[in-house]
């Protein structure tokens, strides 16, 4: 990943890259310290990684996440919450969790239109994210209407198959 950075910058692109992230990996005692050096290697881009933790995987010992995630971001590393509101979403961890990103699960997006109740639960936590200083970006966008109405609830960013599937780095450029 810390590679593909370099070579976007090398061609004059300026992109972030979300990387997913096990969470014991990120709470291996080495962590920390292997993304120091692999940064060192790389050095420039830091500011353009971000980190994306499961949001059950960061609460299984969150003292010890929010430690790492803070020792990253002194690195530059930015982090979000991925799937947020498929755990255990207790109000208490989004208090404590240092991350500047909440990814809502597609699972609350994908029957916004048919659903009341996940419409609500959708706004809800984009208000909700906001008044907390996150970023929100809605996971599963695959129709114009949603990502209208998405963006009528003031929902940060988009992610989807509305814009694109997976690809590869050589199909994406």
């Amino acid at each position: 990943a810390l590679s593909q950075l370099e070579t976007w910058q090398a061609d004059g692109l300026n992109l972030q890259l979300s990387v997913n992230i096990a969470g014991q990996h990120l709470q291996s005692p080495g962590f920390v310290q292997a993304l120091k050096e692999a940064l060192q290697r790389h050095p420039g881009v830091a500011q353009q990684l971000e980190l994306e933790v499961l949001e059950t995987a960061a609460l299984e010992d969150v003292v010890k996440t929010s430690r790492v995630i803070d020792e990253c971001k002194t690195l530059g590393v930015h982090f979000s919450l991925d799937d947020f509101g498929t755990g255990y979403s207790s109000l208490t961890y989004l208090k404590r969790l240092p991350a500047e990103t909440i990814k809502i699960d597609q699972s609350f997006v994908r029957n916004i239109l048919n659903s009341k109740r996940d419409q609500e639960i959708t706004g809800s936590m984009i208000r909700l994210s906001h008044r907390l200083g996150f970023t929100v970006v809605a996971e599963g966008v695959e129709s114009e209407r949603i990502a209208g109405l998405l963006a009528e609830m003031g929902c940060d960013r988009l992610q989807g198959f509305l814009f694109s599937p997976a690809i590869a780095v050589d199909a994406f450029i």
